[in-house]
């Protein structure tokens, strides 16, 4: 059913061309308005500088935008990205050691940013209906008896039954919004001072045989002595298309490299020398990148007494994330899925379908919001309206390492865990459904006492210093 005659999204990144595909269905005509000059190919833009660092694609972003492309996943692995199962393919350094290898329910598409990105441009040039305007700079918003009827740009207006916000962090829609008439939105934030830096590297030909794993993973140390600041870091050597990896060094509230020489000398301090080890054996592909916009910040338009008709919000417009956490695509792509399951069954666009469409939008970034609050209030440099009172901050950094811990040695030695932590890892469950599972309880209570008898299925914490252990222990049986 058509329910208008344009629909108008602001931003031609993840979230934008997402909507895109939302939007299609219901209306003669979707124009996409972009500041940039888009590249052909996979390529990196001024307009998405966190291109130059690792992206998940989790699984519940892959279901969502399969819904709103069909063949999207088969056309990024065609184009080079990878699907693999972490628990087989990642060397991970968890608490003291590497952990072992083993088959799990989780499997993820490793790719950049910018080629799942410019598949998902190809996408949306297939559909006849849509339009993306490049070099198009939106100045404002045209409102009407408290509804947005267009948009403003630096070349024209646009008539809109419909916007879309998909400009990202720094979007300006809340001050249009404001200027308006209406009020600002409440803003709920935390910033756990998080930088990170990345380099990109060329792999080697062919890759050294002791290079069974894919991808490089280096938790903060559990550590709580004295110990380099490097060993706080959270690292990745990640894979991506074309034979080529990205080096990615992280922490909250500590300095990281700025320069290729002290990004290369930072890498020999980390929790083990392997890193290190892994960069000398590429070639360098790239300067040092480093960011340091990262802090969780919900813009609460569900809370408005009256929300603005006509306009709805998706990706880091509405809710930015912790980028460490990977969530961010994923959750733009699950926002604008439900923009699409909501314009399917709507009769009309009235102020009753914005609000249930907030609402329902509320739920849904919950989950991920949840899983973002559970980390970073633990830390004492996090500032921001969620910063909890320091009893609590302490006792969140107490126990959250031992729980996370916790959860990943269950789900090495249980299926059930290790099935519902995936779920949450993916964002297809919340991490309060999962502990409030009787089942998933009963496995972390039988593994904590069967960790304390000593008793096994899985051994762990193999040598930090040496090579992470190739053996599947898949099918390890009980001491």
């Amino acid at each position: 059913m058509r329910l208008g005659q344009t629909a108008v999204v602001l931003g031609g990144s993840a979230a934008g061309l997402c909507s895109a595909g939302a939007l299609a269905p219901y209306f003669d005509q979707v124009v996409v308005l972009e500041r940039d000059e888009l590249p052909a190919g996979a390529e990196h833009r001024r307009g998405v500088p966190q291109s130059k660092h690792p992206h998940f694609l989790l699984n519940s972003g892959r279901r969502a935008i399969g819904a709103l492309f069909d063949g999207f996943e088969d056309d990024l692995i065609a184009a080079g990205g990878l699907h693999l199962m972490p628990s087989m393919d990642a060397a991970y350094l968890d608490g003291e050691g590497w952990s072992a290898r083993k088959r799990s329910a989780m499997t993820m598409v490793y790719s950049s940013r910018i080629l799942i990105e410019r598949v998902l441009r190809d996408k949306v040039r297939e559909l006849a209906n849509v339009v993306i305007r490049e070099g198009a700079a939106v100045t404002g918003l045209t409102t009407r008896d408290g509804r947005v009827t267009g948009v403003e740009t630096d070349s024209g207006h646009f008539e809109a039954d419909l916007v879309v916000d998909a400009m990202g962090r720094g979007s300006s829609v809340s001050a249009w919004l404001v200027a308006a008439g209406w009020p600002e939105p409440e803003v709920r934030t935390l910033d756990a001072k998080v930088t990170y830096t990345s380099r990109w590297y060329e792999l080697p030909a062919p890759r050294p045989a002791t290079w069974w794993w894919r991808h490089l993973v280096i938790m903060p140390t559990p550590d709580k002595g004295k110990h380099p600041a490097e060993h706080e870091y959270l690292v990745n050597f990640f894979p991506v298309e074309g034979n080529r990896a990205i080096a990615c060094m992280g922490s909250w509230g500590l300095e990281m490299p700025r320069t290729t020489d002290a990004f290369v000398e930072t890498a020999r301090r980390v929790r083990t020398p392997m890193f290190a080890a892994a960069m000398d054996r590429c070639e360098p592909t790239s300067e040092v990148h480093l960011t340091r916009s990262t802090g969780n910040k919900w813009r609460r338009y569900d809370r408005l007494r009256t929300p603005p008709e006509g306009l709805v919000f998706v990706g880091d417009a509405i809710c930015a994330f912790n980028p460490f956490y990977a969530q961010g695509i994923s959750s733009a792509a699950g926002s604008a899925l439900l923009l699409c399951e909501h314009l399917d069954r709507a009769r009309g666009l009235d102020a009753r379908f914005f609000a249930k469409f907030l609402a329902a939008q509320r739920k849904l970034l919950a989950v991920p919001w949840s899983l973002a609050m559970a980390r970073d209030q633990g830390y004492e440099c996090a500032e921001g309206t969620e910063k909890p009172r320091e009893w609590k901050r302490r006792i969140l950094a107490a126990v959250s390492a031992p729980a996370f811990s916790l959860i990943v040695g269950a789900a090495r030695e249980d299926d059930v865990v290790d099935e519902h932590f995936a779920k949450v890892f993916n964002l297809d469950e919340s991490l309060g459904d999962m502990l409030r599972n009787p089942r998933v309880l009963a496995g972390l209570v039988r593994y904590r006492f069967r960790a304390a008898l000593g008793r096994h299925r899985v051994p762990f914490d193999f040598d930090a210093q040496a090579e992470p252990p190739a053996t599947d222990y898949s099918t390890a049986t009980a001491r």
